[in-house]
């Protein structure tokens, strides 16, 4: 594309999905599920029927959007006479729509007929068939209608099971619809609507989440689609609801034997079933449905199999609309002549066994091969074809063609797939987590020697974050009723159960209702966040404050309600009954000892916002931001993780220093929950006033993008395939943005585009994708997804997601190129696990596998972001800036840049990232020389590691200040001595290292006169000046004495918030710390201090035994005992216990190291 072509949509406007009339348009699945409604009533409108339409429903994916979709257009719902009312489950909202369909036969109706549309996802239409099976059954009005969405979950992406609906809806005779894109979702949704009006049938339309949640440009024609209604012989009172009539055997009969026949006439009329190939001599036959139908498209694409090949090798293509029932003329008009028809479809064999039926017995009938290549399907050993459960994938379909047309071709016979080669070094995985923040985090905690049941949504996550606690999940609304099955048979006297306030109001209230009739001891955590958290944060439809929850619950029997919150004070006003405590989150632990005692039900509510929508909120100036940050002192930590164990929180990261890993707060993604200063350390300060430094924008030394060449845009005309593009990142950082950005920048740019964002449960910081296709010819658009070795260009915002299996497997040497922020960002085991690690290089070579080389760029985006923008988050935007720049994405700038604008969110900071990484494109080192020299955060990048001399003489430089030369004068002659018998070239020196690490960390302890030199340090006020700016305090969160105090619930020390004055007792203590250990140290007798002198006792020791013992046979074990010291970390009972763990580890290796000396000295 030359770089002066304007393009051809720069006047697009993000309303041209609803308010054009014709032309190009673009659009995601839940977009067009809005636009279906609108165009519903624009048609009745310009036919002169006085209509309105009602929507209802609940959201869950991949239909959760739906709900928001809606809600942004409230203007335009209401002057289209459309009402939408969230469901409070999906049950009741199925009763809603059904009642639509009765306006006109009662008095007062200001229209003549309602169209409904109900939405739900899989496990939704599970709970709400007993409402749909009496919608179907009563019937849909003249000018009603009703059209149901089933969002179904194949591949259980985002739910506790994979769901499939096709069969439930067979069981009530409704017809069911399956889109394969975007423009059959808009067009297959208004002739549902149509063909329930034309046969009083409710008719379906199954969303899988590669369908629904992908995007792409759409062909608006006035009038389309252009409706046939075909001549149907009607029994003289008709087939459309009635009133009065009573759901019994007649009704029955009019179903099955009136309005599908109706429905297929409708079906046949408008073909909604379509040959797509069909040569005159056709041999092999291809049929299928929805998403498995693009996987069709992408085989034959694969195979080269345009119309004309498909008439030289006799292959001919059925897409089926109506999955259910099956029409059975263009089954036979397909099947004529043909020798072999193979059936695609995921699940379940529904197509397959009407396709087998409708042609049994029809002469000539061809060989069908679906689930298995013969036989059946239940058959004692099954010959597997295509798989009865998961998804189906494009590589399935051409190998098994190819087979066939190889006896046509001998090109076919060696047809093999893409294969995916082996990676040297395993993936990480990023699996989803709690949000920074959230306060599931807490909320899900138990204590020692409880159980817990989770509950759906977040709450299921605690299955896998806390599986030692936490052990079962449950279908919604059925939250610890298991226990009320496993009580009667079992010596366990009680389990938590939790719950959140979205699933309370959907049917949870039921459950609690049952446990109090059974009369069983158990704790119901109810966790009132104030949204529907996991399915894109809804108010919750019939949600109550908490006082309302609580006299429900009150109401339903639940004698023993405790409230706790993170801020009490928020309830000032609010009335409680006098035996209900409201308490502030603290007391978690001490309030669930007290309830497991408890002999009937109870019922904890837990009160704390929704951390990551309080965090959009506060965006928008809708929620009180408070004037506080938490930040940590590096030089403090001590690594131990304490912090992580009690928060759980993702905003917590290493930081590798040469004193060993510590902690750091990541800024740009913290939600202020604060819950990690809890953890018993005084690394924890919380900054108060002032705001996060930016970097400076003063003209004269402000640092800014400088002008770069215009790139050579990739041309998409002529092309034989699309040019695909594959983002991933971590979930709820914009790397769905990114994807959305560029589908709006194609659409811009004149160009054809089809995308996928993949979340699911991902969303919740695990791997996310977005899959995107350009192409100059739509028809090379097929199955949704990048596949194997199909990526031009992979843009990884995460380097553990870029290299993980999913990414990998799409990059070919020769074609591939790849785009990696290289920054290693710590997944959710971290805060499990301290010694959490990954091999950063190791991830980087799994990339550098599938695009060799030349194909590879590394980039440390997240350390640039904050150095140049002030923002980690920029870091997305910047790797597309580098991945245009370097001709890697077939848009033009001016494309990229309107839809950076026309998506309207931090507009000025993500053009800048964008400039920014055009600009680490073409210069990559005059970038960092103006990062190094620029008013701006700096971070330390990874360095050599230092000799052993260097690291020996740092030490005890550094203990020289702690304390003085002569204990840095006891630290080298340890160190001097293990150096003279560690010589051997082949032992690279590790024990000498190993002590060097050790013995300085014994010595070096960060007792009370070493934190207040740490905090009084020049180091530490420049790491505050560097994050922060304007006049801002320090608290601090100490647990040492003076401070000390003891929860009486656990025994446990805890901490106290401490103001600024702290800061002034610091500077006296750091100038007095020479009184360290003399009678006059009053911290010399503490229980602390007589641990350290005794580890450094023992210490001292051992290492002189190492020395008198050392052999080669010994030396890894000895090597092993001097690496000890890095294991005992952190401060108070956190020392003491891990000192204790290493106790029983040093025991172990002193006795392994000890008898082969024993054994020599028997010998001699």
């Amino acid at each position: 594309m030359p770089p002066n072509t304007p393009p051809a949509r720069l006047d697009a406007t993000l309303d041209d999905k609803y308010l054009r009339d014709d032309g190009i348009v673009f659009m995601t699945g839940i977009q067009a599920l809005v636009r279906m409604v609108l165009d519903q009533r624009r048609r009745d409108r310009a036919a002169g029927r006085n209509t309105g339409g009602y929507i209802s429903g609940y959201q869950g994916s991949p239909l959760a959007a739906y709900d928001g979709a809606l809600r942004k257009v409230p203007e335009l719902l209401k002057e289209h006479n459309i009402v939408y009312r969230p469901g409070v489950n999906e049950e009741l909202a199925a009763t809603t729509v059904w009642g639509s369909q009765y306006v006109g036969m009662f008095p007062g109706a200001k229209v003549d007929g309602v169209f409904g549309v109900w939405f739900a996802k899989g496990p939704g239409v599970d709970r709400a068939m007993d409402a749909l099976r009496h919608t179907n059954w009563a019937g849909t009005s003249r000018l009603g209608g009703v059209l149901a969405l089933l969002g179904d979950d194949h591949g259980a992406k985002s739910s506790t099971v994979a769901c499939y609906s096709d069969i439930l809806f067979e069981s009530i005779g409704a017809p069911l619809l399956y889109p394969s894109n975007v423009q059959e979702i808009l067009e297959f949704g208004l002739h549902g609507i149509e063909m329930s009006r034309f046969s009083s049938a409710m008719v379906g339309m199954k969303l899988v989440g590669e369908i629904v949640e992908s995007a792409g440009t759409v062909q608006l024609q006035a009038g389309q689609p252009d409706v046939v209604l075909p001549e149907f012989d009607f029994p003289p009172d008709g087939l459309a609801i009635r009133p009065t009539e009573l759901v019994l055997m007649p009704v029955e009969e009019r179903v099955f034997h009136k309005r599908l026949y109706a429905a297929l006439a409708y079906a046949k009329a408008n073909r909604l079933n379509r040959i797509t190939l069909n040569p005159a001599q056709a041999t092999i036959g291809v049929v299928s449905a929805g998403k498995a139908w693009q996987d069709v498209r992408k085989a034959l694409f694969d195979l080269g199999i345009d119309e004309r090949r498909a008439e030289a090798l006799g292959v001919r293509a059925l897409q089926i609309g109506m999955i259910w029932p099956v029409e059975p003329d263009i089954v036979r008009e397909f099947a004529r002549g043909l020798e072999t028809v193979i059936v695609v479809e995921e699940k379940r064999p529904l197509l397959e066994e009407q396709i087998r039926s409708i042609l049994y017995g029809m002469p000539n009938a061809p060989r069908i091969i679906g689930k298995v290549s013969e036989g059946y399907v239940y058959d004692a050993k099954p010959k597997w074809q295509f798989p009865n459960f998961g998804e189906t994938k494009p590589a399935m379909v051409s190998q098994l063609l190819a087979g066939l047309l190889a006896a046509k071709d001998a090109r076919y016979a060696d047809w093999k797939p893409p294969q995916v080669a082996a990676a040297a070094a395993a993936a990480v995985l990023r699996t989803p987590s709690f949000c920074s923040g959230c306060p599931h985090n807490r909320s899900t905690r138990v204590p020692d020697g409880s159980r817990a049941m989770a509950g759906i949504g977040c709450h299921g996550m605690a299955v896998y974050l806390s599986p030692e606690t936490t052990k079962t999940v449950a279908q919604m609304g059925g939250e610890g009723m298991h226990w009320l099955g496993q009580q009667p048979f079992t010596d366990e006297k009680h389990v938590f159960a939790n719950i959140g306030d979205g699933t309370y109001a959907h049917s949870g209230s039921l459950a609690i209702r049952q446990a109090v009739a059974a009369g069983v001891p158990m704790t119901f955590k109810l966790l009132a966040n104030g949204f529907v958290s996991m399915t894109g944060g809804q108010p919750i439809a019939g949600g109550q404050t908490v006082p309302q929850m609580v006299e429900a619950l009150r109401a339903d029997g639940v004698q023993k309600v405790v409230v706790v919150t993170d801020d009490p004070a928020k309830y000032a006003s609010a009335k409680f009954p006098p035996d209900v405590p409201l308490l502030h989150r603290s007391e978690l632990e001490r309030v669930q000892r007290e309830l497991r005692d408890y002999p009937g039900v109870s019922v904890l509510v837990y009160e704390q916002p929704c951390a990551t929508e309080r965090r959009r909120l506060r965006k928008q100036g809708k929620w009180d931001d408070p004037a506080k940050r938490t930040f940590i002192n590096s030089a403090v930590c001590e690594g131990c993780g304490d912090c992580g164990k009690v928060s759980t929180c993702l905003s917590i990261e290493p930081i590798d220093t040469e004193f060993g890993r510590k902690r750091r707060i990541n800024q740009s993604s913290c939600n202020k929950d604060f819950t990690c200063t809890e953890g018993f350390c005084p690394s924890f300060v919380t900054v108060h006033g002032g705001t996060l430094r930016k970097p400076d924008r003063t003209p004269k030394t402000a640092v800014a993008p400088f002008d770069v060449p215009e790139a050579t845009v990739p041309a998409l005309a002529g092309r034989s395939h699309p040019f695909n593009v594959l983002v991933g990142g971590i979930g709820g950082t914009g790397v769905i943005t990114i994807g959305q950005v560029l589908g709006v920048a194609a659409h811009v740019d004149g160009a054809h585009v089809a995308s996928l964002d993949m979340m699911g449960m991902a969303q919740k910081y695990g791997a996310v994708f977005s899959h995107l296709h350009f192409s100059a010819d739509p028809a090379q658009l097929t199955a949704p997804r990048v596949s194997v070795g199909e990526a031009d260009t992979l843009i990884g915002c995460d380097l553990i997601v870029a290299s993980g299996d999913e990414p990998i497997s799409t990059l070919a040497r020769g074609r591939s190129h790849a785009i990696v922020c290289s920054d290693l960002i710590a997944t959710a085991e971290f805060a499990r696990n301290a010694d959490w690690a990954a091999n950063a290089d190791a991830l980087i070579d799994r990339v550098r596998a599938g695009t060799g080389d030349a194909g590879l760029t590394t980039v440390e985006g997240q350390r640039l972001a904050v150095a140049l923008m002030g923002d980690a988050i920029a870091a997305n935007m910047m790797m597309v800036g580098i991945a245009w720049q370097k001709g890697l994405i077939p848009l033009s700038r001016a494309a990229i840049e309107r839809a950076i604008e026309l998506n309207g969110v931090s507009v000025a900071l993500n053009r800048t990232a964008f400039q920014w990484g055009r600009c680490i494109a073409v210069d990559p080192a005059r970038v960092d020389r103006l990062v190094s020299g620029g008013q701006v955060i700096q971070f330390h990048r990874r360095e050599a590691a230092p000799t052993l001399d260097e690291l020996v003489a740092r030490r005890a430089a550094f203990l020289t200040d702690y304390q003085d030369a002569a204990l840095a004068k006891r630290y080298t002659e340890l160190v001097d001595a293990v150096r003279a018998v560690d010589a051997a070239p082949a032992h690279k020196q590790r024990l000498a290292t190993a002590v060097a690490h050790g013995w300085f960390k014994l010595l070096a302890v960060k007792d009370e006169w070493e934190v207040a030199r740490l905090y009084t340090s020049d180091a530490f006020r420049k790491e505050l000046e560097q994050t922060f700016e304007g006049d801002y305090t320090l608290h601090f969160h100490v647990g040492a004495w003076p401070f000390a105090r003891t929860d009486p619930a656990t025994g446990r020390p805890v901490k106290r918030e401490v103001g600024p004055w702290l800061m002034r007792a610091f500077g006296v203590l750091a100038k007095l710390r020479g009184l360290r250990g003399t009678w006059l140290d009053p911290f010399r007798n503490g229980e602390e201090r007589r641990l350290d002198a005794a580890l450094r006792t023992q210490y001292e020791q051992d290492v002189r035994a190492l020395i008198a013992g050392l052999s080669d046979d010994r030396y890894d074990i000895a090597v092993a005992i001097a690496s000890l010291p890095a294991k005992i970390r952190g401060f108070g009972h956190v020392r003491q216990a891990s000192a204790d763990t290493a106790g029983v580890e040093r025991a172990r290796l002193m006795q392994e190291f000890s008898e082969p000396i024993q054994q020599i000295r028997r010998a001699g």
